[in-house]
């Protein structure tokens, strides 16, 4: 039960929908689009500067609320944090822009209120239209009553949830920057070969011997190998004919859309538990989309069945790091032959792998490079899953303190449960 000092109170009395903002028309800003929202996920994913025509505008704190069908469903809503101090910017015109308003609410609440079961369903069940292109209807939403806790309550229950969400954005920039020093390594040893030699200094400007190849120069006792012969590729399985059956352990289906969003949501596939193992997919398992949106990760998703078009990339011989890194560097050749299919969903063959040469260097040089990707491949894989359980606990956390069932002490107050 919640305190009494929780009131309802309709939508439109404690935020501001769709506040009135000013940009001059041909004027260059920054623009969101809805690609740049991730589902559940508060940081927006980037922007571009254009010419202002029309859209939604905004400032920063605003929470945009995608108000179309699926992205709503997808939970597609994000927190503004990418403008200057009193910069405007504007986007797509299937956001719903929501604020505070001074006094009476918080952004940073309003925003978890935004992706709270509550409001959502309330959202989801306004929505009309014709089939594919439903939208929230605003006055439902405005008038919809809710139990809404005082100001200080919001920005304390704010503060628990953002202080997860922002452990969860730090391991991600750390996961980033990981990538990058890996990448440029990688490159440095294995595309400039400048590996140290046994003196520790850059193998080819310290004059290290060379020899020809079929990829010209290469370090002497390297040999030239290819993609399909480092590493074992598993198509998935065609998931709709293992639908679980009734009583049926189930498990997520990894699709594209799961491998690009890092883990599954409500409206995923389902598919059979009872799958061959070699199909089933745990945190840590290297995937390759090899058709329609290329791409490769190392998922941290949670278990899940791997769906056809989908990859499974393994080695008995090499560690992840390295069929890893040389698929990223033929990642864009790839893109380019899917792009190039006459056909609407573009993909690869796996003559394309066989294609696709890459360097194995001695075995010296090998081992010197696992320890250190080896490491970071490891790092970037335990930030993963460590992020993946903060969001389950915000997740659970989220229900109970917007519904008043958990209470947040306030100062050397502890609120007890009424």
């Amino acid at each position: 039960m919640t305190s009494n000092d929780w009131k309802e109170v309709q939508l439109k009395d404690v935020i501001l929908f769709n506040p009135r903002e000013s940009i001059k028309k041909g004027t260059m800003a920054k623009k969101i689009s809805m690609d740049k929202l991730a589902p559940y996920q508060k940081k927006i994913t980037g922007f571009e500067y254009a010419e202002f025509k029309s859209g939604t505008k905004f400032k920063n704190g605003d929470t945009l609320l995608a108000r179309i069908t699926p992205c709503l469903e997808n939970g597609k809503t994000a927190q503004v944090d990418i403008l200057d101090d009193n910069e405007i910017g504007f986007g797509s015109t299937e956001f719903i822009v929501m604020r505070e308003i001074s006094g009476i609410s918080d952004n940073d609440f309003i925003y978890y209120l935004a992706i709270s079961d509550d409001f959502r369903n309330i959202a989801i069940k306004s929505m009309t239209g014709t089939s594919g292109r439903q939208r929230v209807q605003m006055d439902v939403l405005e008038q919809t009553k809710l139990l809404i806790p005082p100001l200080r309550e919001q920005k304390a229950i704010a503060n628990i949830l953002s202080t997860l969400d922002e452990k969860i954005e730090t391991n991600n920039q750390i996961n980033e920057k990981l990538e990058e020093m890996a990448q440029a390594l990688f490159k440095h040893w294995f595309v400039d070969f400048e590996f140290p030699n046994e003196n520790g200094k850059p193998y080819k400007s310290s004059g290290g011997e060379m020899v020809d190849s079929e990829l010209g120069m290469i370090p002497k006792g390297w040999e030239v190998s290819s993609l399909d012969k480092i590493a074992d590729y598993l198509n998935g399985l065609p998931m709709q004919k293992y639908r679980p059956k009734e009583d049926e352990l189930s498990l997520p289906v990894l699709k594209i859309k799961e491998l690009r969003n890092g883990e599954p949501d409500i409206n995923s596939d389902r598919c059979s538990a009872n799958i061959e193992d070699k199909y089933i997919i745990n945190d840590g398992d290297i995937i390759f989309s090899w058709s329609g949106t290329l791409m490769i990760d190392i998922w941290c998703g949670g278990k899940c069945g791997l769906n056809q078009h989908l990859f499974k990339v393994t080695s008995q011989k090499y560690n992840k790091w390295f069929y890893y890194f040389w698929i990223k560097r033929h990642l864009d050749r790839f893109i380019n032959i899917a792009n190039s299919k006459a056909t609407t969903m573009g993909h690869i063959k796996r003559k394309d792998l066989t294609d696709s040469k890459v360097l194995i260097p001695t075995s010296n040089v090998y081992e010197k490079a696992n320890e250190i990707l080896g490491t970071i491949i490891n790092d970037i894989i335990n930030l993963k899953i460590e992020s993946k359980k903060l969001k389950a606990v915000r997740d659970i956390l989220l229900p109970k303190l917007m519904s008043g069932e958990i209470r947040v002490p306030l100062d050397d107050e502890v609120l007890s449960e009424q």
